[in-house]
């Protein structure tokens, strides 16, 4: 783990913790010197299934460019993780919302789902294509202005056309397409 207030590549003050999950740490931090915040996705080597996984999926996040994804900034490679230096994202979860709400208005969710459709067709619309797999609500960040992120990217792949299986089943029951589950085919766009 990364220590609150360490400079990574000389550049990156470690402010706290913001996130975890099975295999990371996300971490809000500063650059001092253009004082811009960034969040620092830690991955840990020795977690990692496939390492050379991992780092495909780095490298197709750095070449995605939309207003409703983070942009991946710098990756550092040190001897025990992966760091990912993506934007901040200010806000908080749909899921968070949804709890702390309950059913929201309608005009709101209309306006949130047109902007997670414009995000995906961005993403089938790559070449390849990149099929997202674990659209919910805990993937939404919801900004300040108004406007929706969607983060997470773990259970993204790259549409593979000759490629007749998916190698596993990803995504959350209950909010995964159910073609994710069948073993007739892969999940395409």
């Amino acid at each position: 783990m990364l220590t609150i207030g360490s400079v990574i590549d000389g550049k990156y003050k470690i402010l706290n913790v913001i996130g975890r999950g099975g295999m990371s740490v996300v971490y809000l931090a500063m650059n001092e010197r253009v004082n811009k915040q960034w969040a620092v996705k830690e991955i840990r080597k020795e977690g990692v299934r496939d390492l050379w996984m991992e780092q495909k999926e780095i490298e197709m996040m750095k070449k995605l460019k939309h207003p409703h994804l983070p942009s991946v900034v710098d990756v550092i490679e040190r001897r025990d993780s992966l760091l990912i230096v993506m934007d901040y994202i200010e806000g908080r979860s749909l899921q968070d919302l949804l709890a702390e709400q309950g059913a929201l208005p309608q005009e709101q969710v209309l306006r949130w789902a047109g902007q997670l459709c414009e995000v995906l067709f961005y993403l089938h619309t790559r070449e390849p294509a990149i099929i997202y797999r674990d659209m919910k609500p805990a993937n939404v960040m919801l900004k300040p202005d108004g406007s929706v992120m969607l983060i997470d990217f773990g259970a993204a792949r790259e549409y593979k056309p000759r490629n007749l299986n998916d190698t596993v089943s990803l995504g959350t029951r209950g909010y995964a397409a159910p073609e994710q589950y069948e073993r007739t085919g892969q999940s395409d766009a």
